[in-house]
């Protein structure tokens, strides 16, 4: 399916908040792409679908995970939201034609982030943080700026955001998120020896 086909579905999918935020992500999922390097049209496709489930009830996302065999870990099982990343995954591929194992990695852990990241997770995750719609991330601006300029850094700087937000009691710490951070803090150790 063609990008703008898929525009055309996914807005009559999603409420008018998420859309605008999908468009955001995906334009700025596109500017990374062309800063770091990156293929442009994946990161389109990833950005625009990155969300495909998130306006599914929880029930229901819990309910189209097991009929279709999507494994559920217990922080997911708690915090159901945490599913529409995985299930998004599936829906690319089931229901938008998405065949790019890249793009649909992307968008599979574009929620907890994981480690070893390849360039497209890295630009998508962050995208969705730093989309122009959002603003009440803490230290917004400056992740903003290092977005541009590192992407590891950038992740270690959202990770670290995520988890202290998590630790306010806040959400639902998904043990991936924090397998992710290790990796990215021990990744910038060893880049700057």
């Amino acid at each position: 399916m063609k990008l703008t086909e898929i525009e055309k579905k996914v807005r009559k999918e999603l409420d008018k908040e998420r859309y605008r935020h999908t468009m955001g992500v995906m334009y700025t999922a596109a500017s990374l792409a062309m800063a770091h390097g990156g293929d442009l049209e994946k990161a389109m496709y990833a950005g625009l679908l990155h969300d495909c489930a998130k306006c599914i009830p929880n029930d229901k996302k819990m309910q189209l995970c097991i009929k279709n065999k999507i494994e559920i870990t217990p922080s997911e099982q708690k915090s159901p939201f945490l599913l529409h990343a995985k299930l998004g995954a599936f829906l690319a591929r089931e229901q938008y034609g998405v065949k790019d194992l890249e793009v649909l990695h992307a968008i599979r852990v574009h929620t907890t982030g994981a480690p070893y990241m390849n360039l497209l997770d890295k630009i998508l995750y962050i995208a969705d943080y730093i989309e122009p719609n959002r603003d009440k991330a803490p230290n917004l601006p400056r992740v903003r700026i290092a977005a541009f300029q590192d992407l590891n850094e950038t992740m270690k700087l959202i990770l670290q955001d995520t988890l202290h937000y998590l630790k306010e009691g806040k959400g639902e710490f998904d043990p991936m998120t924090i397998k992710a951070y290790e990796y990215f803090t021990q990744t910038n150790k060893e880049e700057s020896i």
